[in-house]
């Protein structure tokens, strides 16, 4: 190992060691990228870069970052953070889980269904975990632990479907990993349609089984007869959300907007939904727009923090380092693809999504290619790996969101024995990916151009 691979893996493993500190991931990022770069000057060691860096390094870091921050499709960002921060606030779920329930209430796990019914279309319209997480909690974990449901299946089910919004377009991390694997946003979105699809339909199986098996575990709810009455009502409920959806990604598919354009649609449809259900006021709407900008600032800090890590890790041989050891592994092209999304799993456990994002997913993505496998079946399967990381502890942000509004009696560890099958289904949906490739590109073949 020479000095630049030396410098590179030190650079890495503190990388993973400060994360554990609790330090904003931006700055351990940055200041990373400043350290190492200095040391790789004090010591004279040579960058893997076609030309000579020196202390004005930082005019290099200042241009990407200045590029990041140009780049046209990252605008979508702070307009699906902004759409999701609007429904939440618009009464929308809440109507959904009156109506739901009315309707699949009688069912033995049908309080779960509802929850897992209104989670897919709050992740259609919004990718933002915390709010989902926390809107499903207050709506449905108190009815279904009130109807005398398992705490563990009521708390790992809102756990688990309150993720999906960050796989099922328009998802922020199918954005961010676009713009760091210079792929269509809409190819990623039309991607991961279908792999979100699987992922519902498993939990929705897996429910209805524990309530045919376990029927003290998911009992059903003493309800009124359902009648046309309640359909209509459901109807009505979907539609608003429905519509939304259908702007925001139909106008993608169909080839009449860019995301970036359908976001601004969205957000405006969003808005219009919230004024229209007269739940948004000057004070409400200036919460909304606090919590984006804090939201957007975040998530771009850890960009521009990850640009310069990303940049001085290249320059001392990292990529080239981690593809080489990639490759001598005694395995083939696809041992080798399972071997990076097992590491990503085993990563998730400590990490965040957006470093995954940002540091891992560029370094193995070239390997990936190299070896002559689709880049958009492959990110999807990435993210759908990342989805993991929001139910596994320690860094389980998911059971923590949920912890923080759950009802007196619900513990952590009743959290985690509850989110353990939906992980097992998550893995079980990641390896029916792996082997039907179909179900990720065969929508992206079909876009219009």
């Amino acid at each position: 190992m020479d000095a630049n691979e030396a410098l590179a893996l030190a650079m890495f493993l503190s990388f993973i060691g400060l994360v554990f500190t609790g330090f904003p991931v931006a700055w351990i990022l940055g200041g990373l990228a400043v350290v190492f770069t200095a040391l790789a000057i004090v010591l004279n060691v040579d960058f893997n870069f076609p030309f000579a860096i020196d202390w004005s390094y930082t005019g290099l870091v200042v241009d990407r970052s200045w590029n990041l921050m140009e780049n046209w499709v990252m605008v979508a960002l702070p307009m699906f953070i902004f759409m999701g921060l609007l429904l939440d606030r618009s009464g929308i779920a809440n109507q959904l889980m009156v109506s739901f329930s009315r309707l699949f209430g009688r069912l033995r796990g049908g309080l779960a269904l509802s929850v897992t019914l209104i989670g897919l279309l709050l992740a259609a319209t919004t990718g933002i975990i915390g709010a989902s997480v926390v809107l499903l909690a207050l709506l449905g974990l108190p009815v279904m632990l009130k109807q005398g449901y398992d705490k563990a299946l009521a708390s790992g089910t809102v756990c688990a479907v309150g993720t999906l919004g960050i796989l099922i377009p328009p998802s922020i991390m199918l954005v961010l990993m676009a713009d760091r694997m210079a792929m269509s946003v809409g190819d990623l979105f039309l991607g991961a349609v279908f792999p979100g699809a699987l992922l519902g339909g498993l939990y929705i199986a897996y429910l209805l089984g524990t309530g045919l098996l376990r029927p003290q575990a998911a009992p059903a709810m003493q309800h009124e007869r359902v009648d046309w009455r309640a359909v209509g009502e459901l109807l009505i409920a979907i539609l608003p959300p429905a519509l939304l959806i259908v702007a925001v990604l139909g106008s993608i598919f169909l080839g009449l907007a860019t995301p970036t354009e359908a976001a601004g649609v969205g957000a405006a449809g969003a808005l219009l939904l919230a004024v229209a259900k007269r739940r948004m006021d000057w004070r409400s709407l200036k919460q909304v727009l606090l919590e984006t900008t804090r939201t957007t600032a975040f998530i771009f800090a850890v960009l521009l923090g990850a640009t310069a890590f990303a940049l001085v890790l290249r320059g001392l041989g990292g990529d080239e380092m981690i593809e080489r050891v990639l490759l001598n592994l005694p395995f083939d092209a696809t041992g080798i693809v399972i071997t990076i999304l097992f590491a990503t799993f085993l990563l998730g456990f400590f990490l965040d999504w957006i470093e995954l994002t940002l540091i891992i997913l560029p370094l193995v993505s070239p390997v990936v290619a190299n070896l002559g496998f689709d880049p958009i079946w492959f990110t999807v399967l990435f993210a759908v790996c990342l989805q993991t990381s929001f139910l596994t502890p320690p860094v389980g942000f998911a059971i923590f969101y949920l912890k923080g509004v759950a009802p007196p009696g619900v513990e952590v560890r009743t959290i985690y024995r509850g989110v353990a099958p939906f992980i097992v289904l998550q893995l079980i949906g990641l390896v029916i990916l792996f082997n039907w490739q179909a179900l990720v590109t065969w929508l992206p073949a079909q876009a219009v151009r």
